[in-house]
């Protein structure tokens, strides 16, 4: 993922805004509704002066701006703008087609992350392995069928057969990820522990978990909107 060094910056100036205690608690203040520096002030406990020093260093960040009171033209009211705050995620990743998740044997990790993946985003999605088994595992499938997920007990796959050039090609294991070079190289690493080497249900939803973790922060990133 390429980082444009101008973005960078903007955030890294909008977490050092963030960085002390006083100018967190204020933005919280922020949050639901306008206040003056006074009211904030009251709020919070603390001198005017310090109020002032913070709400700068919160303006100059683009995380606050000031108005003039229709009312009382004496008064002040600050807004958060909560925009400056949405941009200090990780950027999107844009033209993403079809993902495909892929480790060794396509038998478990790969497995269950495609169908986390299509029962969260409802958008195309593959697996597929570097040595793929002959089946999936039947824990793989248990766990599955638990979390009511839509999982072919029979249907792996090898990379050379499945990946496009297009593909946003996740791998969810460290081998899959080492082997991998050139055209199918993949984009994302999960570093997903094998539950297959551990074989017992607790590994296989322990898997899971960490899958479902990784999809649904992934998901805003692709998907139009960043909505899943």
């Amino acid at each position: 993922m390429n980082a444009d060094p101008s973005t960078l910056a903007k955030r890294a100036r909008t977490h050092a805004a963030l960085g002390d205690p006083a100018r967190l608690a204020i933005v919280d203040a922020l949050t639901l509704g306008d206040a003056s520096p006074g009211e904030i002030a009251q709020t919070l406990g603390m001198p005017t002066n310090l109020v002032a020093h913070h709400i700068k260093v919160l303006t100059d960040a683009g995380l606050v701006t000031k108005s003039r009171s229709t009312g009382d033209r004496r008064r002040i009211y600050l807004r958060l703008h909560p925009e400056a705050l949405a941009a200090l995620a990780a950027p999107r990743l844009t033209g993403v087609g079809r993902v495909v998740f892929v480790c060794t044997h396509n038998s478990a990790r790969s497995q269950l992350a495609a169908a986390l993946w299509k029962q969260r985003t409802r958008r195309a999605v593959a697996s597929a392995g570097t040595k793929p088994a002959e089946r999936v595992h039947p824990r793989a499938v248990a766990v599955a069928h638990r979390h009511h997920l839509d999982l072919d007990p029979t249907g792996t796959a090898h990379v050379a057969d499945t990946v496009r050039r297009d593909d946003l090609v996740i791998a969810v294991c460290d081998n899959a990820h080492e082997e991998l070079t050139g055209p199918i190289r993949p984009r994302l690493h999960w570093s997903v522990p094998d539950p297959v080497r551990v074989d017992t249900d607790e590994a296989f939803e322990a898997a899971y978990a960490d899958l479902a973790d990784r999809v649904d922060r992934l998901a805003p990133a692709v998907l139009p909107g960043g909505r899943r």
